[in-house]
């Protein structure tokens, strides 16, 4: 019974997938029939989501399967400090050499979990893989050529977040909120073939949340009136409250948030911090993802618990650096 549904399963998984590339593909054509202004613009920001995230999810799922086939468990304890609340920061670190968006650091985080990392490690990783790799450093600089403290700002301002995360894990988590899905046995397979197994159960439990994700930003997108964003740009504060929650809504992949943010000149360089910080690290397609990888009781907690400190600190490192 439980291969029947396992196959059932994959075989629904392809069929979403034969419909995202058709979907892809005849955008265009697709837009021409559709007659309503704002189920256009729905469509275009669900298929610019997917177009996105899909190319990282796939990088991340691929990595989460070498991870879980190839890598001994005896790997992470020599990689790691073995005091937890050293392996924090060490792991935090490791998002500097290992570039990836955040649709792909959901399933390699709870691959290494699976493997034996704690944790917190691993969600300091997930936090920071995403936000202080090259690319999205890179992508950033390019984005605010005048303004080269953004880059600074934006990479301390994450790797603050994602290493007090962790320590916060450390001190107020429980294991029973975490609840990985059964994954199939790959201890009885060949490698081939526990690699590939281990590849379609991750787009399962991520690439399904990640459409669902796509489909809420898309409807916010719709929802939201643009001429809110002109009233809270003129204050302060509720400027960076508005750019948080906005960088929640539109789930944009870190790779490309930089320059959504640049073309916000309405609202201060803190306030687009704000919107750089968090992004990466709490999004609608994000959370979504965690939710199926992780759990319900997790991703209720720890996406609000990392938005407030999220906020926080870039609004510290705006003070400071911008």
């Amino acid at each position: 019974m439980a291969e029947i549904l396992e196959r059932r399963r994959s075989v629904e998984v392809e069929v979403l997938a034969v419909l995202l590339v058709l979907l892809v593909i005849f955008r265009g054509r697709l837009a021409g029939v559709v007659s309503g202004a704002a189920l256009q613009t729905w469509t275009t920001v669900f298929v610019s989501v997917l177009v996105q995230a899909v190319p990282f999810l796939v990088f991340g799922v691929l990595l989460s399967a070498v991870i879980a086939v190839f890598v001994p468990r005896s790997f992470w304890a020599r990689a790691l400090p073995n005091h937890p609340a050293l392996a924090v920061p060490a792991a935090s670190m490791a998002g500097v050499i290992l570039p990836g968006c955040e649709c792909g650091a959901v399933p390699i985080a709870g691959s290494l979990i699976r493997r034996g990392v704690t944790p917190a490690a691993a969600l300091a990783f997930l936090l920071a893989a995403p936000a202080i790799n090259p690319i999205v450093l890179t992508a950033t600089a390019v984005a605010f050529p005048g303004n080269p403290e953004m880059v600074l700002a934006r990479g301390l301002a994450s790797l603050v977040v994602a290493i007090l995360m962790g320590w916060l894990w450390l001190r107020l988590g429980r294991s029973e909120w975490i609840r990985l899905p059964r994954r199939p046995d790959l201890d009885g397979a060949s490698k081939g073939r526990a690699f590939w197994s281990a590849c379609r159960h991750d787009v399962v439990h991520a690439g399904g949340f990640l459409v669902i994700g796509a489909a809420a930003a898309a409807t916010i997108n719709v929802v939201v009136p643009e001429a809110w964003l002109q009233t809270l740009a003129a204050q302060p504060v509720l400027s960076v409250l508005a750019l948080a929650v906005l960088a929640v809504l539109l789930s944009i992949c870190s790779e490309a948030d930089a320059f959504v943010a640049a073309s916000l000149s309405q609202f201060s360089l803190t306030s687009r911090l704000a919107f750089l910080v968090v992004g990466p690290m709490v999004d609608l397609k994000l959370i979504s993802m965690q939710a199926g990888v992780f759990g319900r009781r997790f991703a209720v907690r720890f996406a609000p618990a990392t938005f407030v400190l999220a906020v926080l600190a870039a609004v510290g490192a705006g003070a400071v650096l911008l």
